[in-house]
This record gives structure tokens, sequence and C-alpha cells, in this order.
């Protein structure tokens, strides 16, 4: 099979195509046919090295694929590894059927993003209506759903942080109410301005450095601040926990690894998104597709931020002209 494979670590030019064996089935294990790969942020982290958990070399990325089971089921799966491959090895605790109306793109979409977005707002933040809601990187995969999720279950103003005029646009279009510029000097400010003058309830962030800081300080009282990545890869300034105190306010972070010990955790919630797929009240954003042969340019692409929505490798489609 061809595969997209990590044989040391470094930036989008260590992803070299090569030939593999392929995989065989395995009891729990099911291969699947992959028809699309979901390219996540977190695998620009893996390529160097500087993730959560520590990476093994050589390595073939990509945590996330749909396909077609040697039965003909259309499957979406959570891998671990692997993904970024024409077949991949798919537990089967953690595969889901994809219904009739819904895309491989999509369902891929609702994997680590929409499983990610749904757990920021449900489990982590425990969004209330009327609630305002801060989504960071509202153009992206997470950002995408988390700005239509918090729409649908009552928000009370949703408020979209993106990097150009046209993805503040595509926010808008799925339902922020306002949107602010991720570039601004002065974060607090913007956020608090896009409230109306008034602090906000919660804040989904994932970029880190001034970002993070002017977020917190925009936290009004009893405000949550959910963290589910730092793609900025600058540290935010340390907190004293006893600052916490004034204003009851709350820091969390989250990682979908941490759902996978409780199956309910997963399958609940994604029942739930593909549902809300299916009858077209939640429409995933499947954006920039690129060859498998082409993941060190997604990769790139990336992290110049210039990607919306799921970022999608597609293993049938011939290189890029």
């Amino acid at each position: 099979m061809r595969a997209i494979q990590i044989s040391e670590f470094g930036g989008p030019e260590v992803l070299q195509l090569v030939e593999l064996p392929d995989p065989q089935p395995a009891d729990g294990f099911q291969v699947v046919d992959v028809t699309a790969v979901g390219v996540n942020y977190a695998d620009t982290h893996a390529t160097e090295n500087s993730y959560l958990q520590a990476q093994t070399l050589p390595q073939v990325p990509g945590s996330e694929i749909a396909g077609r089971t040697a039965d003909g089921r259309r499957v979406v799966a959570l891998v671990g590894s692997g993904g970024y491959a024409d077949k991949a090895l798919a537990p089967s605790a953690m595969t889901f059927d994809i219904p009739d109306g819904v895309s491989d793109g999509a369902a891929v979409a609702l994997l680590v993003q929409g499983l990610t977005a749904w757990h920021l707002l449900r489990t982590c933040a425990r969004m209330q209506p009327g609630e305002s809601v801060v989504v960071h990187a509202a153009a992206g995969g997470v950002g995408t759903i988390a700005v239509q999720l918090a729409k649908a279950w009552g928000a009370g103003r949703v408020i979209g942080v993106a990097s150009s005029p046209d993805k503040r646009e595509l926010a808008e279009s799925l339902g922020a109410d306002v949107t602010v510029d991720a570039n601004t000097d002065d974060m607090n400010a913007a956020l608090r301005a896009a409230n109306g003058g008034q602090k906000v309830d919660i804040v989904l962030e994932m970029v880190g450095g001034p970002t993070f800081d002017g977020s917190l300080r925009a936290l009004a009282p009893f405000g949550r601040l959910i963290v589910f990545g730092m793609a900025s890869r600058q540290p935010p300034t340390p907190i004293a926990p006893a600052s916490l105190m004034v204003g009851s306010k709350c820091v969390m972070g989250f990682w979908l690894v941490d759902c996978i010990r409780d199956p309910g955790l997963l399958v609940d919630p994604m029942h739930e998104l593909m549902q809300m797929t299916a009858n077209g009240s939640l429409r995933p954003i499947v954006g920039n597709t690129y060859p498998l042969s082409d993941a060190r340019k997604a990769h790139e692409d990336m992290r110049a931020r210039l990607t919306t929505g799921k970022v999608i490798l597609d293993p049938t489609a011939g290189p890029a002209a």
C-alpha cells in the first residue's frame, strides 16, 4: 500500500510517500480501504515530536479515516495512527457507520474535530442557553462545528475569531453573531467590544500566547476558558492560581484521547453529530483537499493558516497538477 511515513522528526518536509505492506485483520480490528483521511493540527506537532505524548519512529501519522470495510460498509474510524495510507487498521470499538446522505469528508470532520467541539461545549464548558461563546479559529475544523453547535444549543452570542475577512465571513455564514480579527493587538478589548462591552462567559482557545492572555482577561465572573491546542507554539503567561479566584474563573484543558477510555463519550456524541448532519441541522465544512502524496503541502498550508474547515487527504486522487 501507499503511505506517508515519518522516519525523522522535523517540519512538513519529513512526510515521505513510501510503499509498505498492507495491514492484516486482527481480533477486534478490521482493514478499511481508505477514501478520506483527516488532517489535524495535532499532526503538525507529531511530525516534530512536540505533541502531548512522545512520538515513535518510523510512524505513519493520521488518527482518523473514512472508507469501506471488506463487507462494503461505509465507515469512519479513529485509528490512533496509520491513517495517512491507502489502507488502515481500524478498531471495531471506534468505528462508526456513515448514514446515507453524509459524505465521507463530512463524516471524517465529525471525528476528532466534531467530537472535540461537542465536548468543549457540553462536557467542559457546560454551556447554558443565553451565554456568550467565543470560538477562536472559527473557520477551522473544530471552529466551524463549534460555532454551529453553540448557536443550535442556544448561546446568547457567538463570537467567531479568525485571521482573514474570508474566514470571518465563513464563520458568520455558519451562525456567528459577530466576528473578531485574530490579529488584533488587544484581544481582551476586542472580545469585550464584540460582546456589547460585556465580558464573555465561555472561550474555546487553541492559539496560546497573547491570544490566551487576552481571552482570560475577557472572562466574565464564573467564565470558563477551555484550552484545546496551542497553534502559535507560544506558551501563554503563567497563571497564579489565586488570580482565578477573583471573578471565580475556570481554565480547563481538553484532549479527545481522554475520552477513549469510556466508549460512551464517543458513541453517544457521534450519534448525535451524525444525525444532525444527516438532517441538515449541522454542516461540517470540508475545506482544502489534497492527494495523499501532497501531505507535506497540506501541513505547510495548515501551519500558514491558509486552510479552512476540515482538511482532507484523498488516497484515491492522483498527484496535484
